[in-house]
């Protein structure tokens, strides 16, 4: 749609003027965006600026952005499995598809988690995201393949730093899995009733 196209033209343009920011200050905001809608607009603006920066041979950026898309439905994820009372049945079924996505770099794993508790979630993530891109940037991890996740760190140099890039993907995902810990709340889980119940309620 002309609208969405214009917006990502828009983000575009300021991040290309974020190009001589502090490494920081740039993964930080890149880390951000990624999470924010999850494959939208804002998320495919971060994609594409980085993706555009791989004909000039700067690399980091990509880095930043594919170790950020990892890290929602990664900390999402282990999340479910760690605190089983702050996610419902359905949610705690998918954390596995999701911790695949993670690793795949589908940031989009995140969505059916995000879609039925955005206030709590999206921040989440977004602070998670923010923190394993600035840890990417500031370690100069560099991706010279525009995809891959995980999987891209098997292939002979397409990741620098390989250190530096599973530290940032793992502290990432572990401050996203904190901070879901702080603000979703507990919730009921229903429990089976027992054979012998049924059977009593039943006569």
């Amino acid at each position: 749609a002309p609208p969405v196209g214009a917006l990502n033209r828009a983000m575009s343009d300021w991040l290309n003027g974020m190009r001589g920011a502090n490494a920081l200050v740039l993964g930080v905001i890149l880390g951000a965006m990624m999470a924010f809608d999850m494959g939208g607009p804002v998320n495919k603006a971060a994609y594409t600026f980085a993706v555009g920066l791989l004909a000039s041979k700067v690399y980091t950026p990509m880095a930043a952005v594919i170790v950020a898309g990892m890290t929602p439905p990664l900390g999402l994820a282990l999340a479910s499995f760690l605190f089983k009372n702050r996610f419902d049945l359905e949610e705690r079924e998918a954390a596995g598809a999701a911790l695949v996505l993670g690793l795949s770099f589908i940031t989009e794993g995140a969505i059916p988690f995000a879609a039925k508790d955005p206030l709590r979630v999206i921040p989440s993530i977004m602070v998670g995201s923010a923190v394993a891109g600035a840890g990417s940037m500031v370690s100069g991890v560099q991706f010279l393949v525009p995809h891959g996740g995980i999987f891209a760190a098997l292939i002979p140099g397409a990741v620098t730093n390989l250190p530096g890039y599973f530290v940032a993907l793992v502290v990432g995902t572990l401050v996203t899995t904190g901070a879901l810990f702080i603000l979703k709340r507990p919730i009921a889980l229903l429990k089976p009733i027992p054979a012998v119940k049924k059977a009593a309620a039943a006569a």
